[in-house]
């Protein structure tokens, strides 16, 4: 197919360049640019100037936001006469050509993208089909750092890449309700820059007196009451929390009954080292015997720790991310002893990987980044046994969306629903999580539907809600907690 993908040559930045170049290295594409040279929609230039700010008060490197000059496109230049498709980046409709837009929760170009970023939140992205009315890919890409603009923007033009490519393979329709479409205004840009360096002052006051970030484990006991898969919330009892010296924050908890103990497995972080393990602490019927103690190190930070049995052996699927791997662990001496059986995946930043069972074969769910945010994309991989081979699914990702891909817990099977624990991270990483009931899951398709969201409040204080797991009695959850510096300063002698 020849797409010609139109550009305004007075407003072009590197994502850009780099979505020419990745559609011009699919085998099923002639690429070219076309220039658009009519009435120009600069954006604001306080948009520029808030990107500046941002950067040196967050110390970024300016990526994809960077404006480049278009020279650089002279490898791609559209010489067709009639290419079969315009990809309009500019907000343009052309009667003559098949025309493809991106829209940002309904507008065109780039300002509305900024304007919902500005206005607190990641719109719903879509690729349309101008002529044919249709929606051939649609998406909420976003980030985990939604108050940083600069930062949400260019993760969610990477997750633009993700839908675009999505709607040329023929897969990416999705069923998500976009927000109201606004528009970027002078005034709240003076206010928002002038809030940034107020918040960015506060936040480094804070770094000052607090260790950051900080997470605790919550857990309960479940007899025959409802669970919180079942209340859709939280207990009316509210949560215990498990101690920690303020030196360690623990997070990610994966209970397990193996006979007839019950072990809590969790991200383990060391504040003084910056890198996490993964510890274990036993737990009786009042709660748990001792301390968490560390049961699997590795040269990459350790978290999400993955505990399950299947063939009369436990296993772990700890998250590796840093290493770009994916790894199955064997227990030669649970609790403490592990071996590494297979590494099921490579070369990839996957996050969070739960695997289940369902359809008579094993399904592995995660996302991928794929140079944006951390937690939108969800793919799925699918093999005949836990240690693989895993196969990936035609569509993946199967699902782009910051409040509902990622991972937060594992998959259970409830009255014949499957329902899947998920991060909504519609305003920041590890911010909330939700229920989803997977309502079709094939090697065609995957389909869900968000049941609940369930946040923190008062039965659970702090600003973040990010895993839920269940093993027998034992219910547990995470979220943030404060972790003072002066916890440890050495007290005076008297």
């Amino acid at each position: 197919m020849r797409l010609a993908v139109r550009l305004d040559r007075r407003s072009l930045r590197r994502w850009h360049l780099e979505l020419v170049s990745a559609l011009a290295g699919r085998e099923d594409l002639q690429v070219g640019v076309r220039w658009y040279d009519g009435p120009s929609r600069p954006v604001a230039p306080e948009v520029e100037r808030l990107f500046a700010l941002e950067q040196v008060l967050h110390r970024l490197p300016r990526g994809r936001s960077a404006t480049v000059s278009a020279h650089l496109f002279g490898p791609y230049r559209d010489g067709w006469p009639h290419p079969e498709v315009v990809l309009d980046l500019v907000g343009v409709a052309d009667a003559d050509v098949r025309t493809w837009h991106l829209t940002f929760d309904g507008g065109t170009g780039e300002e509305a993208l900024l304007a919902a970023l500005l206005a607190g939140r990641a719109p719903v992205v879509r690729v349309v089909d101008a002529a044919a009315g249709r929606v051939l890919a649609a998406g909420r890409p976003g980030s985990e750092n939604p108050a940083v603009t600069v930062a949400a923007f260019e993760d969610v033009l990477a997750g633009c890449t993700q839908l675009l490519h999505a709607a040329l393979d023929g897969d990416g329709a999705a069923h998500i309700e976009d927000g109201e479409h606004l528009q970027v205004r002078h005034v709240p840009l003076v206010r928002r820059a002038g809030r940034l360096v107020a918040r960015a002052a506060v936040h480094r006051a804070y770094r000052l007196l607090y260790r950051a970030p900080h997470w605790r484990v919550g857990w309960r006991r479940v007899d025959d009451g409802p669970d919180v898969i079942d209340l859709g919330g939280h207990p009316p009892s509210g949560w215990r929390e498990l101690p920690d010296d303020g030196w360690h924050f623990y997070a990610d908890p994966f209970p397990i009954r193996v006979g007839d103990a019950t072990y809590l497995f969790v991200e383990d972080f060391d504040h003084r080292l910056g890198r996490g393990v993964i510890s274990v602490v036993e737990f009786g019927r009042d709660g748990p015997r001792g301390t968490p103690w560390p049961v699997l190190e590795h040269d990459a930070h350790l978290s999400y720790p993955f505990v399950l049995q299947d063939g009369g052996q436990v296993w772990m699927i700890p998250e590796t991310s840093g290493a770009g791997t994916v790894e199955l662990y064997r227990a030669t001496r649970f609790p403490a002893g592990w071996t590494l059986e297979e590494v099921l995946l490579e070369g990839m930043e996957v996050s969070d990987a739960t695997p289940f069972r369902h359809g008579g074969r094993w399904w592995l769910s995660a996302t991928v980044r794929n140079g944006g945010s951390y937690s939108d994309a969800l793919h799925l991989w699918s093999a005949e046994r836990l240690q693989g081979p895993w196969s990936p699914h035609s569509r993946n990702p199967v699902l782009v969306d910051i409040a509902a891909a990622r991972p937060a817990g594992r998959v259970v099977s409830r009255h014949g629903r499957l329902i899947r624990p998920v991060q909504d991270g519609r305003r920041g990483y590890g911010a909330a999580l939700a229920l989803a009931e997977v309502t079709r899951l094939d090697d065609d398709a995957f389909e869900q539907r968000v049941i609940a969201t369930i946040g923190p409040g008062p039965r659970w204080p702090g600003h973040r809600l990010h895993t839920l797991n269940r093993a027998g009695w034992l219910e547990v959850i995470d979220g943030s907690a404060f972790s003072p510096r002066y916890r440890h300063l050495p007290r005076p002698v008297r």
